[in-house]
């Protein structure tokens, strides 16, 4: 078989291994914990207050939600409980940062709209929840069988009645929501705890004094598709908790197929899309819990999503309290709360993260400053790094060049002893190297200063594609750096500018594989962004990257002649 054949078969065979395999064989989903039954996620004993016994006449068994976690109206009991004579009020809160709409029933949240982001996939800011679904649902597990308590079912007054409003600058206010049982059975109260500057909400409530009760709060089915490209949002959307020795697990919503549970004890518990995330943490304030009890998450067969509730421990004296973070995945916010919880959005594989961390750390530093230091934009900011990326690069691609010219002009010689010395390897290997040392060859030094920069490609290639500062900025004629480009103008410039770095390469050093490449890699690179749907402010960068590199391949390509004419290839005698 001729070598461009043999070649050619080669990159056949490289694009079906890396395409087929995604789909022949995905990762391999995490091992789940046992689905036990939810009393498996109750607070640990040991409280020091005096346990209680459940009270009297509370209804053993709580029916299940609407779908999406929302309260069922339409029900009619007693004691002013849902649907008697009372129809749903909604409170809402507003700060510069966001508005939240509560339900009386159960003090459950309904909606929560972010108006500093624009929503791509809806008229208006995003929204958090998806229509018709509720959040923080409370269901208050009292006894050590039986299903729990569903707090939606009970309308709760709320203090003040007209809601919330704080301006810039203000301080923090509480909304605060009671129900007690017209027969004195049990009483619930939910108090949430607004700043103007955070996407935090204190939580604290009291329910009656149970030993080993717990609270599981509904985290809805997933959130609101805000997107331009939905499949992005779906196949990102994740149910995930960091557990106390350490070890952040994380489970994408569309793999859950039968209920699982995350086990507890956990600082965090979060579900995310592409660009925001809804997060239950431990209470900060001192004499609250310090962890979370577990996650747990099933199908929803009316959403055709995956509802997730996350446990949180009451002490024997009713009271527990915790916090939630509703809001954008700005991994400055999510840094200053700690534990970790920027890495509920993590960049890259898991094996290669200990290596990126530091690096995503400094591209994002570079962004920022390029951005807010020389009033840049952030598609001027993903020009600028393309070219200086290029430029820093100079010197390792220079001395990469000049070793494979030496290394070529010994080919023939090195080729001449493999042929003689086939049968006696080791004689081969000592004379391949006595070779080399005699013609100052290092035959890796043509490959390593290429893979230095490797961990740098990667780490810019996932901070361009999942950072939220790219979201919704527009660039010439791109709508939006972190979607596609309409009009596919850069996945075929960047084929294009390829193919041109190839062909001023294969001009300074023909060669028949080369120059299969030249015409296949660029056509298939263009192939494949365009299926991938790659973020224009990702493409923007590499096609930067490309046309920094064409006057470099010009010096490369004068300088490898220069060099090929003083070392000329050495023939065995």
């Amino acid at each position: 078989m001729k070598p461009e054949a043999r070649f050619a078969l080669a990159l056949v065979l490289m694009i079906g291994v890396f395409v087929v395999s995604g789909v022949l064989f995905p990762p391999v989903p995490r091992e789940s914990e046992p689905a036990g039954e939810m009393d498996s996620l109750v607070a640990p004993g040991g409280q020091a207050d005096r346990p209680g016994e459940p009270p009297p006449g509370l209804p053993e068994e709580a029916p299940p939600l609407l779908p999406g976690g929302a309260p069922d109206l339409s029900g009619a009991s007693a004691g002013g409980e849902l649907g008697r004579d009372e129809a749903e009020r909604i409170v809402s809160v507003e700060t510069p940062l966001y508005r939240i709409e509560f339900s009386n029933y159960g003090a459950v949240v309904r909606s929560v709209t972010l108006p500093g982001y624009q929503s791509f996939a809806r008229e208006g800011s995003v929204e958090l929840v998806p229509d018709g679904a509720a959040i923080l649902a409370g269901q208050w597990q009292y006894q050590s069988t039986g299903s729990p308590l569903d707090l939606t079912r009970y309308a709760h007054t709320a203090t003040p009645a007209d809601g919330i409003r704080i301006g810039e600058g203000g301080r923090p206010e509480t909304l605060t929501f009671r129900f007690d049982h017209p027969d004195g059975a049990f009483f619930s109260e939910i108090r949430y705890t607004f700043s103007a500057d955070s996407y935090i909400i204190e939580v604290d409530g009291a329910l009656p004094g149970i030993d080993r009760a717990a609270l599981f709060l509904g985290m809805g089915s997933g959130l609101a598709l805000n997107e331009l490209k939905v499949e992005d949002d779906l196949r990102l959307m994740a149910v995930s908790g960091k557990q106390v020795e350490g070890r952040i697990r994380s489970r994408p919503m569309q793999r859950i197929r039968e209920p699982e549970s995350i086990s507890g004890p956990l600082r965090w518990a979060a579900v995310k899309s592409k660009f925001f995330v809804e997060v239950i943490l431990p209470a900060a304030r001192p004499g609250g819990a310090e962890v979370l009890s577990g996650i747990w998450a099933e199908p929803d067969n009316f959403t055709g999503g995956t509802a997730v509730r996350v446990g949180v421990p009451v002490s024997s004296a009713g009271s527990y309290s915790y916090r939630t973070y509703l809001g954008p995945i700005e991994r400055d916010r999510l840094l200053a709360i700690g534990d970790d919880l920027e890495e509920v959005n993590p960049y890259g594989w898991a094996w290669l993260r200990p290596v990126l961390r530091p690096l995503v750390v400094g591209v994002l530093w570079v962004v920022e400053a390029l951005h807010e230091g020389l009033s840049l934009g952030y598609g001027w900011v993903l020009i600028v790094i393309g070219v200086l990326m290029r430029v820093v690069l100079w010197p390792l691609n220079r001395k990469a060049m000049r070793s494979q010219v030496k290394t070529m002009a010994i080919q023939p010689l090195a080729l001449d002893i493999r042929e003689r010395y086939k049968q006696d390897p080791q004689r081969m290997q000592q004379e391949t190297m006595k070779l080399y040392k005699e013609h100052g060859v290092n035959p890796m030094a043509g490959c390593v200063p290429l893979l230095i920069p490797m961990p740098v490609f990667f780490a810019l290639f996932f901070v361009f594609q999942n950072t939220i500062a790219l979201r919704g900025v527009p660039f010439m004629w791109l709508p939006d750096l972190s979607a596609p480009d309409p009009l596919y103008i850069l996945p075929v410039f960047f084929g294009a500018t390829m193919f041109l770095t190839m062909k001023l390469t294969q001009t300074a050093a023909p060669n028949p594989q080369m120059k299969m490449m030249m015409y296949v890699m660029p056509i298939m690179m263009t192939v494949m962004f365009l299926w991938w749907g790659l973020p224009s402010g990702l493409l923007l960068y590499y096609s930067a990257t490309n046309v920094a590199t064409i006057p470099q391949q010009i010096l490369i390509t004068n300088e490898r002649k220069k060099l090929q004419a003083a070392h000329p290839v050495k023939h065995p005698a």
